[in-house]
């Protein structure tokens, strides 16, 4: 059987990368250009800037990936491009680049959506993983827990009411004064406290599989005003500690709930809260203890990269999937039923 390269692009928010996949599981290059510093200056990521940071370094990135893979276009079967979810204007330069590089060379395009691109991370790091599997998707712009039931074909059976656990990360790192990325910033203070040393509140649902992160949010921002206001000092450490350390329970809890409710012994994590280390240890403590085979990517695989998405995008090319060069960028689209003629 021919090898089949597909050169994959993605630019769904402040990262422009491009990679080169060979039949799906062996990455050839994997370029990854971050714009963290820049946004570091405002708390958080600006939209405009990382559109227009995305044009001045898509073709340098797309150009380096070929390098690194030692080929050319000629040697391309199908681009692949992250199409949604994402910031709307950074997606429309990686599917604009997409659509003009199909153009010019006469190749398939493949559009790929930016959640299965994360779950597609595992297939990199673990050659023999296959579907079906149950998968925690956690960034942070989405909390799921999915159905994987083939390579292309997901269900949704819970997700967030409000905030994303990413967001929510980020959300109390800034109330505490770090700096973005606030996961990162609150993962090595939580390393240093006490996590029994504040209560915080876990949501009450009426839905078993679903998340909800905003009132974990609140409880914690009412924490440092009171503090605030009565002259004390709040231990950001202890704090720190004491909300990840929620934050993974409600995760890991729930995963595995719904593991074993739907009989799946295969648990996969995937999405940039995946590198949480907090997260890491409490799945695999639960999973050895329930004795399931629990998967998630390497720390380099975890965030936004295009070698996820030229690993879904093949299987998504296999599939027959393919767009016309009319094809949109779509800021919210379901992980579940893609339609990209809507």
């Amino acid at each position: 059987m021919k090898d089949i390269l597909i050169l994959a692009i993605e630019s769904s928010c402040d990262e422009t990368a491009a990679a080169v996949l060979k039949n799906g599981r062996e990455v050839l290059s994997n370029v990854v250009l971050s714009q963290i510093e820049k946004h570091k200056l405002f708390g958080g990521v600006v939209p405009e800037i990382a559109s227009r940071m995305h044009i001045e370094e898509i073709d340098s990135t797309v150009d380096k990936a070929l390098k690194e893979a030692n080929i050319t276009m000629d040697d391309v079967d199908a681009v692949a491009v992250t199409s949604a979810p994402g910031l709307i204007g950074s997606l429309l330069v990686g599917v604009n680049y997409a659509k003009s590089l199909c153009f010019v060379h006469n190749k398939p395009l493949v559009p790929v959506h930016h959640l299965r691109g994360h779950v597609a991370s595992n297939y990199i790091a673990f050659k023999d993983l296959e579907p079906p599997f149950i998968c925690l998707i956690a960034s942070g712009g989405h909390s799921h827990i999915v159905k994987v039931k083939s390579y292309t074909d997901f269900e949704i059976i819970g997700k967030t009411r409000d905030d994303a656990a990413g967001e929510a990360f980020d959300k109390v790192a800034r109330a505490m004064g770090m700096s973005y990325p606030g996961g990162v910033s609150i993962d090595k203070c939580a390393k240093l406290g006490d996590k029994n040393a504040y209560k915080l509140p876990k949501p009450h649902l009426d839905t078993k599989y679903d998340f909800s992160f905003s009132g974990l949010k609140t409880a914690v921002l009412n924490t440092l005003n009171n503090a605030s206001q009565k002259g004390e000092e709040v231990n950001k450490n202890d704090l720190c500690a004491s909300f990840q350390n929620t934050v993974c329970e409600i995760l890991t809890d729930k995963l595995f709930l719904a593991a074993e409710d739907f009989n799946f012994k295969k648990v996969v994590v995937a999405g940039g809260v995946s590198a949480n280390s907090g997260l890491r240890d409490m799945l695999k403590n639960k999973a050895d203890k329930l004795g399931f085979e629990l998967f998630f990517p390497p720390l380099s695989l975890c965030g936004d990269n295009a070698a996820m998405i030229g690993s879904q995008g093949y299987y998504e090319f296999l599939s027959g999937v393919r767009a016309p060069l009319s094809l949109n960028a779509y800021a919210t689209m379901s992980i579940e039923n893609l339609n990209w003629q809507k």
